[in-house]
């Protein structure tokens, strides 16, 4: 069998723009989408459990996350893109055309691009699974000027950089900020740290460890249980909303020891978006470990197809 021009893995905002550009060139591209029920493997990617998207250019009224990634399938669809659901969990770059296998079905393709995205880390409690999106939150920027959480005070569960960057931006929205941190120091950097301990609208909670989210009943969020990592004493922070900032886990473990990745596992890439393998491309959250934001990895995936595609180009194809 012919194997395929180019198979693009994911279909988060990356993967369906690449798949977009590649199939107006005439490429045909087969996009394995994902499954359902997959942890990191969501076809859709994360804006399927994100509400309302109100930083995405050309929507001024925002846009559900669902309605975005449906758009923008229906676009690639259009112009020629073929959609499968599957969940690559192995990989052979080592010859030529490559393979890649989704459970017992291989596919073999001349160029791939890898774009299966990244997925915040979370707490593991139930409650914080029942209140996602319902005031629980893996992301201030994308999240955080919503009407919900606007002069009312809100939690971030970290003590990192990252933390601190979500504590800062959320100052614009909240009456107050309160940094959950399970130690009794942070793992920021100075700058950050001073940064955060400065602003008027920032207060800590030491040794703080989540024990529960309130309130799963009432369908919102209402305040966080806590215990003291030193006393084991509960306490009770009422909040309107809680930010999760414990860090993000790439959806790379198929590559691993097929291509080069830093020391986090997120793909890295050279001249674009080219990975350590010719003919192997990588774009959105799976490479980026700085911006995450759907539209940058849009413009990721953008990239990616104009690089697979001058590379089929110069080989003939």
């Amino acid at each position: 069998m012919e194997p395929e021009n180019l198979v693009i893995v994911g279909s988060g905002p990356a993967g369906l723009t690449a798949a977009l550009y590649t199939a107006r060139a005439g490429l045909r591209p087969l996009v394995l989408e994902g499954e359902a029920g997959r942890e990191g493997g969501i076809p859709g990617g994360q804006l399927m459990v994100t509400t309302e998207v109100e930083n995405f250019p050309g929507f001024p009224k925002g846009i559900g996350g669902p309605e975005l990634m449906e758009r923008i399938r229906e676009q690639a669809v259009r112009f020629g893109a073929r959609l499968e659901p599957g969940w690559v969990d192995g990989v052979e770059f080592g010859g030529w055309p490559f393979l890649l296998r989704a459970g017992d079905r291989s596919f073999r393709t001349r160029a791939a691009i890898l774009c299966t995205g990244a997925g915040a880390r979370f707490l593991g409690l139930p409650s914080e699974k029942a209140l996602l999106n319902r005031g629980v939150s893996a992301c201030a920027t994308c999240d955080g000027a919503l009407p919900i959480f606007r002069n009312k005070v809100l939690a971030v569960v970290g003590g990192g950089d990252s933390a601190l960057e979500e504590a800062l931006f959320l100052t614009r929205f909240a009456s107050e900020v309160v940094v959950v941190h399970r130690r009794d120091r942070l793992r920021a950097s100075k700058f950050m740290q001073e940064k955060a301990r400065s602003h008027p609208k920032i207060r800590f909670a030491w040794n703080a460890v989540v024990r529960e989210i309130l309130d799963a009943a009432a369908g919102r969020v209402t305040g966080l249980r806590l215990e003291d990592a030193v006393t084991k004493k509960e306490s009770i922070l009422p909040c309107a909303g809680v930010f999760i900032a414990i860090g993000h886990e790439p959806n790379t473990g198929p590559f691993r020891g097929h291509l080069e990745l830093d020391e986090q596992g997120y793909i890295r890439v050279s001249q674009g978006t080219r990975t350590s393998v010719e003919g192997v491309f990588a774009a959105g959250d799976c490479v980026d470990r700085v911006y995450r934001q759907a539209i940058t990895a849009a413009g990721m995936g953008c990239m990616a197809a104009i690089d697979a595609e001058r590379w089929l180009e110069s080989r003939g194809f």
